[in-house]
């Protein structure tokens, strides 16, 4: 209380100065209100105005509202803990937005700082993929320019057939589903990068098919020719809604080109993303995004 007072004018012996009200006077609980208000980009911010800003940014309430409604199950799931063993909410929000593996390294989920929305990407590697373990039709090529360090490059085959499927506590929302894949072999060279074509061939001869289906009846359709060449393209399947976050939502895609009367190849495969339907804008700044 007494520090309080002094910041409303008090007035010091013999100097007769008045001392002017401060950011450091305003009462931490009051920050806090504040500051849960804000987005989390903003939190930060004002974090490093002062010791009350900074302590009252750590306030539980403050970061459980910027979580994801199930961030429990997530927390178990992913960190192999459980929200009580007196994780701060500010420590589980900052660990939800850093990639973290499961299944084996395969997939990734993390969460948008900006909009709270939980992404998964899953690796080629998670994939059940035609003629996935024979060098004569695809190599595994390590690149930085894959979350998973690696992409599988398909030199030429007759028949593909790419499956896959997840069961995940998804929040709820609307949800899309993407193919990121690469038509060429870009490497780099003298610090530069290039792309070789010279195996692209059979993909504007017939479409490629996308499907997806969930395991409350949910199903999407869409189809498309592999025209572009030289960059990624996240490629848009269709969308699925989850409705009740406390139960995992079961997925299965493919995408298949199965006409044997040409072969296929120069195609570069690194991944499936799934990406709240809102951040879609998005998933575009990360590569080109063709809807269907």
């Amino acid at each position: 209380m007494g520090a309080g007072f002094s910041g409303f004018g008090a007035e010091s012996i013999g100097s007769q100065t008045s001392v002017e009200p401060g950011l450091q006077d305003i009462p931490e609980s009051c920050v806090a209100l504040v500051l849960a208000y804000l987005d989390p980009p903003e939190i930060c911010k004002l974090a490093r105005l002062n010791r009350v800003f900074r302590q009252a940014s750590s306030a539980d309430f403050v970061w459980e509202s910027k979580l994801p409604e199930n961030y429990q199950i997530l927390v178990k799931k992913l960190f192999d803990e459980t929200p009580d063993q007196n994780l701060a909410k500010k420590n589980i929000y900052a660990r939800l937005c850093h990639p973290n593996r499961f299944d084996g390294g395969t997939k990734e989920v993390w969460m948008e700082k900006s909009s709270g929305g939980i992404c998964v990407s899953i690796s080629w590697k998670g994939l059940k993929i035609t003629g996935i373990g024979d060098r004569r039709y695809w190599n595994h090529i390590p690149t930085d320019e894959s979350r998973f360090q690696t992409v599988a490059y398909l030199q030429q085959i007759w028949w593909l057939e790419v499956d896959g499927e997840l069961e995940f506590e998804f929040p709820a929302g609307t949800y899309s589903l993407f193919f990121r894949l690469h038509l060429g072999r870009a490497s780099k060279r003298l610090g530069r990068r290039v792309c070789n074509l010279e195996q692209v061939h059979g993909w504007d001869i017939k479409p490629v098919r996308f499907q997806l289906s969930t395991s409350n009846g949910q199903h999407a359709i869409s189809q498309c020719y592999l025209n572009e060449a030289g960059k990624w393209i996240n490629y848009h399947v269709g969308d699925f809604v989850v409705q009740n976050p406390n139960t995992a939502t079961k997925i299965k895609f493919s995408m298949t080109q199965i006409d044997c009367t040409h072969t296929k190849g120069g195609l570069c495969f690194d991944s499936v993303l799934i990406f709240p339907s809102e951040s879609a804008v998005k998933a575009a700044n990360l590569a080109k995004v063709i809807f269907q």
